[in-house]
């Protein structure tokens, strides 16, 4: 026997013998596995700008609260369009110097919403600004702190080129003061603004089986998604982040849909251009982008029925032939 209570050098010798098993397996194999992962064709490296924000989201332990992976199951569905893969993150790997592998940015808890492809459901930068000076204004439920020390107030006088300004009538700033974005806000937001999930419609990767996620999920979308639940889901994966689930909006930063005369025309075609082309014609809003090349003309109809149907709004459904005629006149404009 080992008599491990009498005899410390087995004793000692037991728990190194344990040490190197649970090594091996825990640590060294599942990293030598990894090794055989390849990037997604067309997926980009990380440019040195979004490295830097990757530092910054690094360092303020924004991985405490958001995570970076789509599951199998069909909460996650709102999140990204198929599981997430080894492969997602071949670009992001980061090493801290030697010795050690940065963070894991996986995370694991969603006290906020995941930030798989967060580029491409928030593609604008103001958004992503806003959200960071205070993100009560953009999600009235939002606990996330503000993290306004990435921004520094700066007399319109001595404005230049460079400098991206948050609107007056949010900050609330009186006289000739405007809020600035530093530079760490706006590296953070291109590091944000890189996380989108890409298609292996062309990749094999080495793995037996990919899950696909469930389809129609609409978790999470609110009483509305009754009546259409496939625009009620789209509308909360692409648009209620700026127009608010309840259709409200946020003052001085994104209009309202509930009572808008757009959307309650009874002529749907500027809603679907807006939709499709983005809007910047109003200064007191912030500019928003088009969707009209992340979105089928399908989809588009499920949210402009969505939207001329929900909040008190009731204007008749969109017929699919007019979404695909204005796609049409639109892709033959002059570039």
């Amino acid at each position: 026997m080992l008599n491990l209570h009498k005899n410390h050098r087995n004793l000692v010798l037991l728990a190194f013998i344990v040490f190197v098993v649970l090594s091996v397996g825990v640590a060294i194999i599942p990293a030598y596995q990894m090794q055989g992962y390849e990037p997604i064709p067309g997926q980009q490296d990380l440019t040195v700008q979004e490295r830097r924000g990757l530092d910054i989201y690094i360092a303020e332990g924004c991985v405490g609260c958001h995570t970076q992976q789509v599951r199998n199951i069909e909460m996650d569905a709102q999140w990204g369009d198929r599981p997430a893969l080894a492969s997602d993150y071949y670009y992001s790997k980061k090493r801290l110097d030697i010795w050690r592998q940065s963070p894991s940015l996986l995370g694991s808890e969603r006290t906020g919403p995941d930030l798989t492809n967060i580029g491409a459901r928030q593609p604008a930068d103001e958004w992503h600004l806003l959200h960071l000076y205070n993100p009560r204004l953009v999600v009235e439920a939002s606990i996330m702190p503000q993290y306004t020390w990435m921004f520094h107030i700066k007399d319109t006088l001595q404005l230049n080129d460079k400098d991206i300004t948050l609107p007056r009538s949010i900050t609330e700033m009186t006289g000739s003061d405007v809020v600035v974005a530093g530079p760490d806000a706006i590296d953070l937001v291109a590091y944000l603004k890189s996380l989108q999930q890409f298609s292996f419609e062309d990749y094999d990767p080495p793995m037996d089986f990919i899950p696909a996620l469930p389809k129609n999920a609409t978790a999470g979308v609110g009483a509305a998604a009754s009546k259409n639940p496939e625009g009620a889901g789209l509308f909360q994966n692409n648009c209620a982040a700026c127009h608010q689930t309840n259709g409200r909006g946020v003052k001085g930063a994104f209009p309202p849909l509930a009572g808008s005369m757009i959307v309650n025309d009874k002529n749907p075609e500027q809603l679907i251009q807006i939709i499709m082309m983005g809007y910047d014609a109003r200064p007191e809003y912030g500019a928003m982008p088009g969707l009209g090349n992340n979105l089928t003309d399908e989809e588009i109809k499920a949210i402009t029925d969505h939207e001329r149907s929900s909040w008190g709004n009731n204007a008749p459904e969109v017929p699919l032939e007019t979404i695909t005629r204005i796609r049409d006149s639109i892709s033959n404009l002059p570039i």
